[in-house]
């Protein structure tokens, strides 16, 4: 999973990308990259936060009035300074692009431009997939006067080789700024105006920090263009049923985001009352509910509220340590819960405890809660996931590609509930998840259910698992 962002039309892009990119940082901690165009593309990108690749000095060499801007953290690719993004290629005309998501045949489509094309890549991401097939393409099309005609026709035909999701900003040089979206809309890409500037971005809270109008949302297929007159084209280029990542409403997003039309917050509130009736269902009595911050905690407003108990804050949150969730190894992971939470004991102890969680991937963070709590003097420990039982391997970009992750594949719910030391595990249903989120919407749910919206050919699923558990090695 990561953030991209595209500015067109402001005297100094780098400025608003900078400040985009710190309100989508949350999408990915491992490298981050600005590219802009004056009347050369400037580039900067690295290893780390935004905080701590950009300074002054480097900013103020990235001029010019149109920008993208990117955050990672690898799923495809490695940890290398080599795969951060933007990319660019300089024919034809010169072309800087970022993207979200992941191509599920991606080796397949490198070694097909390598060989067949003889185009030399210098990254293992697929963001320099997407960038020299757009290229091969683009250089297709009468390149006198390039039209958005032009442009959506070479785009046409690369999307009929991708599989997976993808969610594109691109700058053409002398000729504008380009957005598109995979088929079925898997990653979201939303388009906000300011008078004659233009913004698009992986979620709408950036458009609150620039003072842009949020328009809505690039359609699932549909490509956007924007030429150096200011002028707006917009193109279904594929139609398919929308399925957009259910994950990104139960833990990726920010909650003051709005993706397809469905506000992130409310989400989680109706999550909170789905799960209000598992609880209820289960048993249980808890004296007081609290979150596991910060994502949960719109759901236990909600759930508290339906069960008639105390909400309240069981664990404070160091705010200078990182999402557990994304980093890249489990050890990393561990090691950094303790620092992250501490518990309040005047709020634990002697008390029967309901902690309410957004999921449980791999179960150690539910694990070291658990005994937290249990060590602050609680009588009885109960944990609540207000997502399903995360079983199968995320194809699309999110960091779950590995059957062995989850720690609730291949067992019952009392098995993991007796893995992480819980009194009692309860999840929300697969029913109670859709229409908490969605109220009757389509969703990608292939990490709950194992169903994808797209062809997954076996081979290609173990090549990204087999890719993913070196990279893991290797940190």
């Amino acid at each position: 999973m990561c953030g991209v962002v595209g500015i067109y039309g402001r005297h100094d892009a780098v400025e608003a990308i900078y400040t985009s990119l710190l309100a989508i940082q949350h999408r990915g901690q491992d490298s981050a990259g600005i590219a802009t165009l004056e009347e050369g593309f400037h580039l900067k990108k690295g290893n780390g936060l935004v905080l701590n690749v950009f300074n002054a000095k480097n900013m103020a060499r990235l001029k010019g009035s149109l920008g993208i801007g990117h955050v990672r953290y690898p799923t495809i690719g490695s940890l290398g300074t080599e795969d951060a993004q933007p990319f660019i290629v300089n024919t034809p005309f010169g072309i800087a692009l970022a993207h979200n998501g992941n191509l599920v045949n991606f080796f397949e489509l490198r070694e097909k431009l390598i060989k067949r094309y003889f185009r030399y890549l210098n990254s293992n991401c697929d963001a320099e997939v997407i960038l020299n097939l757009f290229a091969r393409e683009l250089s297709q099309e009468p390149l006198g006067e390039l039209t958005p005609g032009s442009i959506f026709n070479a785009l046409d035909r690369i999307y009929d080789e991708m599989i997976g999701s993808y969610s594109v900003v691109a700058i053409i040089a002398r000729v504008g700024m380009l957005a598109f979206r995979d088929p079925h809309g898997i990653k979201p890409l939303v388009l906000g105006r300011r008078d004659s500037s233009f913004a698009i971005a992986s979620e709408s809270v950036v458009f609150d920090h620039l003072g842009y109008e949020f328009i809505g949302d690039v359609e699932p297929g549909e490509a956007v263009f924007i030429n150096l007159n200011g002028e707006l084209v917009r193109k279904k280029i594929r139609v398919a049923a929308p399925a957009p990542c259910i994950f990104e409403y139960v833990y990726f997003a920010r909650p003051d985001s709005i993706i397809d039309g469905i506000g992130v917050y409310e989400a989680r509130l109706r999550l909170g009352r789905e799960l209000a009736g598992a609880v209820r269902k289960a048993g249980i009595e808890p004296d007081v509910v609290f979150p596991v911050p910060d994502t949960a905690r719109a759901a236990v407003t909600t759930l508290a509220e339906e069960l008639g108990i105390k909400h309240r804050e069981g664990l404070i949150k160091n705010r200078y340590i990182g999402r557990t969730f994304i980093m890249p190894t489990q050890k990393k992971r561990k090691v950094s819960i303790r620092f992250k939470l501490n518990p309040i004991r005047s709020e634990i102890e002697g008390k029967k405890v309901l902690v309410v969680d957004d999921s449980i991937v791999r179960g150690n963070t539910a694990s070291e809660i658990i005994q937290l709590i249990r060590d602050a003097g609680a009588s009885a420990v109960y944990y609540a996931s207000y997502s399903p039982p995360l079983r199968y391997p995320c194809l699309y970009g999110i960091d779950m590609q590995t059957r062995g992750e989850f720690v609730a594949r291949g067992k019952t719910v009392e098995e993991v509930e007796r893995i992480i030391g819980a009194d009692r595990l309860i999840y929300q249903s697969i029913e109670g998840l859709i229409r908490g989120v969605g109220m009757g919407r389509n969703f990608c749910t292939g990490c709950f259910t194992g169903e994808y919206p797209t062809p997954i050919p076996p081979r290609m699923a173990e090549q990204i698992e087999a890719q993913r558990l070196k990279v893991k090695e290797e940190v």
